[in-house]
């Protein structure tokens, strides 16, 4: 939903001290703690009833050089009173801990919006780091924004001197204090913070006593300071939302516990088998805190040994789970394709970022569609779903499942660093209104005999536990005759079992529903198609352009391959075909082949996520 924050000036959404949305930008050093204060900040904003998006935004390097402008680490949250859909195109208040934080994200902010900046770092060494030949505090540079500088480090020094702390360890409270002005500033509680604070360190009390003494020396900065212009309180009102139980989730979270729900719902215990990659390590770590809901984690020493030891958990009756990245999905490719010749559930998660190789690993793509719909040796098709948000995962994760043990096929789930990373609110939902899809294993012989390549209606071949009594059978990569599973790799039977592999894949768009539009009308001059995240800021320029009395329509895609059963002549309803995705056009190409319309690409392959105005004048321009 667009907000008045977005529509209005930086100066007319925040100058009588109130707002309907904020955008704010945490950056400094890789080593400032960023992450953690936009973390804290967004819970605090969380727990006072507001929507919220946010982009973590940190440097591939593990501790990149001290100052540099490829080690700066930023977090935005865009919060406000009505629903909110991305992390925001502009910050409306950057807070920079040093020159470098301040160079790479100033041209981001706002026309007009507040610069907040801690001129104790602001020496001739960081400047030089930083690339200024003078310093941008001073030499007036900045006059297009607001600007307040004081020497955040000498205040947080001050702040905690009673505790003894060395000076590095006194400086790392830095983010603490300016975490404590932020919360001021939107008139947060400080409480959740303090008590996180008490939690994190209970076995170093002088350090969190440290924290917290930061932490309030920043807010009552805010309160005492009593400076003119630009440092005031904004309040934001909480956002209408549904009754219930809220929690903020980011996509790992998401897809870590709607992959606990798929598997209960099946009646299975878990397995996952992984291997740290960046960014989909983090649901190895949120899935190893769930061992009481049946979960077996396994990190592997290698991606190759990952997917094969989930294939094993399958073939063992349990449901098998792996995750990755797009060089990780490269890796386990055979496997895969084993996965699909032997016929077993198995959800492989693809947690995108830019490529080709290691390419960006920390920064947001889309560039894997092919990779999922298309890339294994030989026919090999399967199932791939893709999220569009934080919490969208989580339907993601079961629909995942469902189709792995409905059809016994390996499914591929794809997100991407932005969702991965980001977080958004989420209304737990109750379980009990999901319908379970209990999985029935065969444990004797069917009449007739028993046939381990037979078929349902869905042309899934029966699951069986090894070692049950009468059901021994052959399973592997070599091509299977049908019904008795015996080698035969004669061309009849190639042909056969190729096609039926391929069928009973596209016969899962009969279980998926019709695809809808989700902003606009079925047919008119434009359609916007999006997958995936890019689903915040097409909405919102969609609003945008159908507020100006624009006829165009925003239709998002869950189930990439296969698509629903009316997609085509859904798009054919529409004059013009437009596709925003962060990739160089592979939707774009995948549209044009199954349905034949002329699908017009917007791509962008920058590491950062669309803004809302570049597909805004996308649509502009296309109308015209």
């Amino acid at each position: 939903m667009a907000t008045a924050a977005h529509e209005m000036t930086p100066e007319d959404a925040l100058a009588d001290g109130s707002a309907e949305a904020v955008v704010v930008r945490f950056a400094g050093d890789s080593g400032d703690g960023m992450q953690l204060t936009g973390g804290q900040f967004t819970l605090s904003t969380a727990l006072a009833g507001n929507d919220l998006a946010t982009f973590p935004d940190f440097p591939a390097e593990i501790r990149a050089p001290q100052g540099t402008l490829f080690g700066v680490s930023a977090f935005q949250i865009n919060f406000g009173s009505s629903e909110i859909n991305t992390a925001g195109d502009e910050p409306d208040v950057l807070i920079a801990m040093n020159p470098a934080a301040l160079k790479t994200n100033v041209d981001a902010l706002k026309t007009g919006g507040l610069i907040i900046a801690d001129e104790g770092e602001f020496n001739d060494r960081n400047l030089a780091k930083a690339k200024y030949e003078t310093s941008p505090l001073t030499d007036g540079s900045l006059a297009k924004w607001q600007l307040l500088s004081f020497n955040i480090s000498q205040l947080t020094l001050e702040s905690v001197k009673e505790f003894g702390l060395g000076n590095k360890e006194a400086l790392r409270c830095k983010n603490m204090w300016t975490l404590g002005l932020a919360l001021w500033m939107f008139d947060r509680d400080r409480q959740p913070i303090i008590d996180w604070l008490k939690a994190k360190f209970a076995k170093s009390p002088v350090l969190a006593d440290a924290n917290i003494a930061a932490l309030n020396a920043g807010h009552a900065y805010g309160e005492t300071a009593e400076l003119s212009g630009p440092l005031k309180q904004y309040h934001v009102a909480a956002a209408p939302a549904e009754a219930g139980l809220y929690r903020t989730v980011t996509g790992a979270e998401s897809i870590s516990l709607g992959l606990v729900a798929g598997a209960q719902l099946a009646g299975l215990s878990m397995f996952f088998g992984g291997y740290p990659i960046t960014p989909a390590s983090a649901i190895l770590h949120h899935l190893s805190r769930l061992k009481e809901f049946g979960v077996t984690t396994f990190q592997a020493e290698d991606e190759i040994a990952a997917v094969a030891s989930a294939i094993g958990a399958s073939y063992a009756g349990q449901l098998g789970i792996t995750s990755s990245s797009g060089p990780g999905i490269a890796l386990k490719g055979e496997a895969i394709g084993l996965a699909i010749m032997t016929e077993l559930p198995l959800v492989i998660i693809n947690s995108q970022r830019g490529g080709p190789s290691t390419g960006l690993p920390t920064k947001t793509e889309q560039s894997d569609l092919y990779q999922a719909v298309y890339g294994r040796n030989g026919d090999a098709p399967l199932p791939v779903l893709a999220a569009c948000s934080p919490a969208d995962a989580f339907e993601c994760a079961i629909e995942a499942v469902r189709i792995a043990v409905q059809y016994m096929t390996p499914v591929m789930l794809l997100t991407d660093g932005y969702i991965a990373n980001a977080a958004e609110p989420w209304k737990v939902p109750d379980m009990n209104t999901y319908e379970p899809f209990p999985v029935q294993f065969l444990e004797e012989p069917q009449e007739g005999g028993f046939k381990p390549y037979g078929r349902d209606a869905k042309l899934a071949r029966p699951w069986v536990k090894p070692g049950t009594p009468g059901l021994l059978h052959r399973i592997g990569g070599i091509e299977k005759a049908i019904d008795t599973g015996h080698i035969d790799y004669s061309p009849d039977t190639h042909q056969a079992m190729t096609a039926i592999r391929r069928d009973k894949v596209l016969g899962v768009a009969n279980s998926i529903p019709d695809q809808d539009v989700c902003l606009g009308a079925p047919g008119g001059k434009l359609a916007v198609v999006g997958w995936g995240s890019t689903f915040g800021p097409i909405h919102q320029a969609v609003r945008r352009a159908r507020a100006k009395g624009h006829d165009v329509s925003h239709i998002h895609i869950r189930h990439i391959w296969p698509m629903p059963k009316n997609m085509g002549d859904l798009l054919k309803g529409y004059d013009r075909v437009l596709v925003p995705e962060m990739n160089t056009g592979q939707l774009k190409t995948v549209l044009r082949d199954q349905y034949l319309v002329d699908a017009k690409p917007l791509n962008k392959v920058s590491g950062q996520p669309f803004r809302i105005a570049e597909i805004e004048a996308a649509i502009e321009e296309q109308l015209a």
